[in-house]
């Protein structure tokens, strides 16, 4: 059966709604859980984005998914038994996440980076350190400027867009590339000339 035949459920918004409280209740749990233990993190990813814009427009704070977590590898057992006491289950099939529960999806997982690697061997530089976050009213988030490091460095179209948000909202601006290296510079300037391209 293909998503076109299934029919509306009657509780369509409602379920749209809690989408959106299902991932900010496992990235509050998460932050609980790494903060309760004495863990360093960092929020990355898409949450992180919509922490930056919220301080601007929180009507212009676009959903995300996924749960992304900057750790450092050399705490990955203590993180690991910390998410597990919370029922969070391990697994390992690309690269480290949690499922949040045994009948969760694989959409409903927290993915873990590690602070001062690259994600993948291709990237131009390693993901930003721990040092380079900040303490936000609820958890801890990456700072502006290794955000966009990292937006630059994936570069996929989410991560575009996100930029896009960002400099219309005024966070970024044409002297940003300056502060990177030529090939994220190169990229940067693409978005601020081409906008909505």
């Amino acid at each position: 059966m293909n998503a076109t035949s299934v029919p509306w459920p009657v509780d369509i918004m409602d379920r749209m709604v809690r989408a959106v409280e299902k991932v900010r209740e496992r990235l509050f749990r998460t932050a609980k859980v790494l903060d309760d233990a004495g863990i360093a993190y960092a929020v990355v990813g898409g949450n992180a984005v919509g922490a930056w814009v919220s301080k601007v427009d929180e009507g212009a704070v676009r959903n995300t998914r996924d749960v992304d977590i900057l750790v450092r590898r050399a705490d990955f057992d203590s993180v690991k038994a910390a998410m597990e006491a919370e029922g969070f289950i391990f697994a390992n099939a690309y690269s480290n996440f949690f499922l949040d529960g045994p009948d969760a999806k694989p959409s409903e997982r927290v993915h873990l980076l590690y602070a001062g690697e690259k994600v993948k061997e291709t990237d131009p530089i390693p993901t930003p350190l721990l040092s380079e976050s900040e303490r936000g009213a609820a958890f801890q988030v990456i700072s502006l400027e290794p955000l966009v490091r990292m937006k630059l460095v994936s570069n996929r179209r989410k991560d575009q867009v996100h930029l896009e948000d960002m400099i219309q909202l005024g966070l970024i601006d044409k002297t940003w590339p300056a502060r990177f290296p030529p090939v994220l510079a190169e990229r940067l300037q693409h978005i601020l000339d081409t906008p909505g391209g």
